[in-house]
């Protein structure tokens, strides 16, 4: 049996070189030695195969250059993409990020926060669940906090990067009712209002504004779990003539719903989606939807993220728009009432 390699390190440098252990350290991190020492000493590691201990990096540091990327749920496609560029964005800034899913539940969320604190992430970016969870204040005293799409209440947080979700819900529920809907059902994948996604009171004010008979129903990302709501919603004594879901992948929970019940999008119901993520476009028919600008937000995100890490400093808030995707699944009510009578199998 053959031992084992042993690996360079600071002291074979600091002998290579003739430089103190002190002076090689320095070196390594481009600090309090001349240019000219430090590109002696990186030659010297490169002809040793010296490579840099990242555990002993983050002793010395305080540092270990990964960043928690903490998601709701990752059965929402949207999520998936946000999580996937975030990823990659942090990789070219010198960062990993790692990723975890909180399925939709606050008390995962919290344990899986504290979690990434233990390990020492640099910073941990969230989409929360639960804006107003009592962790996210002790987090933010711990790590780099960053919040996206929801404010959290309390927590002093780096950077926030939040929708302007009320403008987009005010949008579509104006557009529905000039096109003559009366009766509409939102779906949303939260029970109650949060700071940045006030739903229920935003669907209902504007509602009534309008003239509109608005309903509100929780529904998951899930597929299955989408699609059970839906049905539920299209079987009701007065369906709706057209759904609001603020995520895509509720929305596709309406397409499976209203196959298995042979009702046609839009002739029978009208439905909208948010997110606008690409497979929205392969539906039949297309899905109209609302965009969030996916790369301006990862780039902030990131940018933030970094700059909080680096240089301790914490950036306003940035509040993004969505535009609206018209496509096939959206129109005037149809005259015909097919839809009413309709039961469940």
């Amino acid at each position: 049996m053959t031992d084992r390699p042993r690996r360079p390190t600071q002291r074979d440098i600091a002998e290579e070189t003739g430089l103190s252990m002190a002076a090689v350290s320095y070196a390594l991190r481009g600090l309090q030695v001349p240019p000219e020492t430090q590109e002696r000493v990186r030659e010297a590691a490169e002809r040793l195969g010296y490579q840099v201990d990242p555990i002993a990096r983050a002793l010395a540091s305080g540092r270990t250059d990964y960043v928690g990327v903490l998601c709701g749920s990752l059965e929402d496609v949207w999520q998936q993409r946000v999580a996937a560029a975030l990823g990659r964005r942090l990789l070219e800034a010198g960062r990993n990020g790692l990723i975890l899913d909180s399925s939709n539940d606050p008390s995962t969320e919290a344990a899986l926060a504290q979690r990434l604190v233990d390990q020492r992430v640099d910073a941990l970016i969230v989409l929360p669940v639960d804006p107003r969870g009592a962790q996210w204040a002790k987090i933010a005293k711990k790590t780099v906090l960053v919040s996206i799409g929801d404010g959290l209440p309390g927590a002093a947080t780096a950077a926030e990067v939040v929708f302007d979700n009320a403008g987009g819900v005010t949008d579509a529920l104006t557009m529905l009712a000039g096109a003559g809907h009366r009766r509409v059902a939102v779906l949303t994948p939260v029970g109650v209002s949060t700071p940045d996604r006030p739903a229920e009171s935003v669907v209902h004010k504007v509602a009534s504004e309008l003239g509109v008979t608005a309903t509100l129903h929780t529904a998951p990302y899930d597929l299955e779990g989408a699609s059970a709501v839906a049905r539920e919603v299209l079987t009701g004594a007065d369906p709706p003539s057209a759904i609001l879901c603020l995520a895509d992948s509720i929305a596709y929970g309406i397409y499976a719903a209203a196959a298995e019940l042979g009702l046609c999008m839009p002739d029978d119901v009208s439905v909208l989606g948010f997110d606008d993520h690409p497979l929205s476009r392969l539906l039949t028919p297309p899905l109209t939807t609302y965009r969030w600008p996916v790369d301006e937000l990862v780039a902030e995100v990131v940018q933030r993220t970094v700059r909080a890490v680096d240089h301790g400093t914490r950036s306003k808030r940035k509040v993004l728009t969505a535009t609206r995707q018209m496509r096939g699944s959206m129109a005037p009510p149809s005259p015909k009432l097919a839809r009413s009578r309709v039961t469940a199998p």
